[in-house]
């Protein structure tokens, strides 16, 4: 091998790849006390398997509303290829960063095939000895992006790697460019002539940012999630005049979790009369349930129930300056040149 080559790795949370795996999933996901404690510690798999049994056959309907799997592998997949073409792209202005060195990017799941821990197996058959290590959830929480890089350390620290975490970076400028297109064009969608002949009619729109749910005790006990949700929603509204609102969707169990709830929310803009809203799936890069079964069924049948048109803005998934973005964050974090 002539070039030394950098590994990076893309952590996300992973989804089912088909109807069977919806059970063992859910209960991997619960199993997890890092992202909800499910009595004292001896009782957590227990329990995780009490609930993934109940809450199976209606998770696996709406699946099956969604193509019988989750997207998300195949999203995260073709994010890896689109960062590692252009991370090795020849004439980079930005190559100075790391010399003569290539990468290579690998993506772990959290609770699904491929397994952080199979990541981190193959980079070390592939011979890798430093790795950067880049949540998919640009929000820091420790029931998401804490959860991922504790699972990636204990695995990464087996085979003496060096690694670099990137935790976060909600308020990064090409990320927030990317969001800001895609806002755009969704609120463009409603009627692209009206806003040309009338370009006032752009306030009539509000913006709905969705944000994932989290039990409200972890923010309490100093959680930075909601403030970098925050710290992202301003620095689009630095670059946007818009009417907005915050919300959270995808709780589950009997915890207080984070209000208010985006089904609530609809239903108040409704009543205030608000007859256009552009949802922007604020803490999620890539489509999946959440996206495809929540918002496009569940909120939007909701929506027209209430009178109220409803569209979303398109997931970031492979969105060129998305990616440029991602580019970015991994070469800025390089301390020294390999």
């Amino acid at each position: 091998m002539k070039n030394k080559t950098l590994g990076v790795i893309l952590l996300n949370l992973g989804g089912p790849d088909s109807i069977q795996a919806v059970k063992p999933f859910l209960y991997n996901l619960f199993s997890d006390r890092q992202i909800i404690r499910l009595g004292p510690s001896f009782m957590q798999q227990p329990l995780a398997w009490l609930i993934s049994t109940i809450r199976s056959k209606k998770t696996e309907q709406y699946y099956k509303l969604i193509g019988g799997k989750s997207p998300i592998l195949e999203i995260t997949t073709a994010q890896a290829k689109a960062l590692e073409e252009l991370l090795n792209s020849p004439g980079d202005k930005n190559r100075e960063f790391s010399g003569s060195m290539s990468f290579r990017v690998y993506t772990g799941m959290r609770y699904w095939h491929p397994f952080i821990e199979d990541a981190v197996l193959q980079m070390q058959k592939d011979g890798i000895k430093k790795v950067i290590a880049l949540s998919l959830y640009p929000q820091y929480s420790i029931a998401t992006s804490g959860s991922s890089f504790s699972k990636f350390n204990e695995f990464a620290s087996q085979y003496n790697m060096k690694t670099v975490n990137i935790e976060s970076w909600h308020n990064h400028p090409l990320y927030i460019e990317a969001l800001v297109d895609v806002i755009k064009k969704g609120i463009e969608s409603f009627n692209v002539s009206s806003f040309i002949l009338h370009p006032s009619s752009f306030n009539d729109i509000h913006v709905l940012f969705s944000a994932h749910s989290l039990p409200q005790k972890i923010i309490a006990q100093g959680d930075p999630y909601v403030d970098q949700t925050m710290g992202t929603i301003q620095e689009i509204t630095k670059r946007l005049n818009i009417k907005w609102r915050l919300s959270y969707q995808s709780k589950s169990g009997p915890v207080k979790w984070l209000a208010p709830s985006t089904e609530d929310k609809i239903q108040e803009l409704a009543k205030e009369g608000v007859k256009n809203i552009l949802m922007v799936p604020i803490s999620f890069v890539s489509d999946h349930i959440e996206t495809l079964y929540e918002i496009d069924i569940l909120y939007k049948n909701l929506a027209e129930a209430l009178g109220v048109q409803m569209k979303r803005t398109e997931s970031l998934n492979t969105h060129p300056i998305f990616i440029e973005a991602l580019k970015d964050i991994v070469l800025k974090s390089l301390n020294d040149k390999e």
